[in-house]
């Protein structure tokens, strides 16, 4: 099966997960490129996303696993039919084959930036450096099966905390992205439960890079 890397920037990182689903799908069907269907009572295009993205948060490193339809198209041409149908901001970086087994993908490179309006606080870097050499930093997390408490600092493989301008602080974060699964934005919500007068005003986020356990990039 084939698999795109694309990236999601700008104005796009404010498409819900299941709008950008069907804007692939959309697509694939302008660009002339039919997808196959799953089998059974409700058939589906065969098209997913391996780590869907939060709302909000940008990225370089997404990847689209799909299946075509009839005959053999390179994969050159379906990243340039592909990206003349999509919208700015979501463009097709890459299209290849034999990609690596989706659960072996195991780590997230990210950065998170805390904006502050008034300029960074006096000792925040280092207090927050501080926090996440912690032993323990439980936080709450929603679900679908409601709210619980999650232990970041199991997920967390390196953190380090940097100035990244006049008014910002960025997070350089290296976590867990399946079983289990850390969304850097917790790091934002662990700043604003234990260290208050810190709260950013404002948080930006990126993927960086995806990786295997062993942290080879993962493709």
């Amino acid at each position: 099966m084939p698999r795109a890397l694309f990236e999601k920037t700008g104005n796009a990182i404010y498409i819900s997960h299941l709008d950008l689903m069907r804007l692939f799908q959309r697509a694939f069907q302008r660009s002339g490129l039919p997808l196959t269907h799953t089998q059974g009572f409700n058939p589906r295009p065969s098209v997913s996303i391996a780590l869907p993205l939060s709302l909000g948060v940008e990225s370089g490193c997404e990847l689209l696993d799909f299946d075509l339809a009839g005959d053999k198209i390179s994969n050159e041409e379906i990243r340039a039919r592909l990206n003349g149908a999509l919208i700015a901001g979501v463009r097709v970086l890459r299209v290849y084959d034999n990609g690596q087994k989706i659960k072996n993908l195991s780590l997230l490179e990210s950065v998170v930036t805390l904006e502050y309006d008034s300029g960074i606080p006096e000792n925040a870097q280092q207090q927050i450096a501080a926090l996440f050499a912690r032993e323990r930093l439980v936080v709450e997390k929603k679900g679908k099966n409601g709210i619980t408490e999650q232990d970041l600092i199991p997920m967390l493989r390196r953190i380090s905390v940097g100035q990244a301008g006049e008014k910002e602080l960025a997070l350089h974060v290296l976590a867990c992205c399946q079983n289990p699964t850390l969304n850097p934005m917790q790091l934002s919500a662990a700043i604003g439960k234990y260290l208050p007068d810190l709260t950013p005003d404002f948080v930006r986020c990126r993927r960086v890079e995806i990786y295997d356990i062993n942290e080879e990039v993962f493709r």
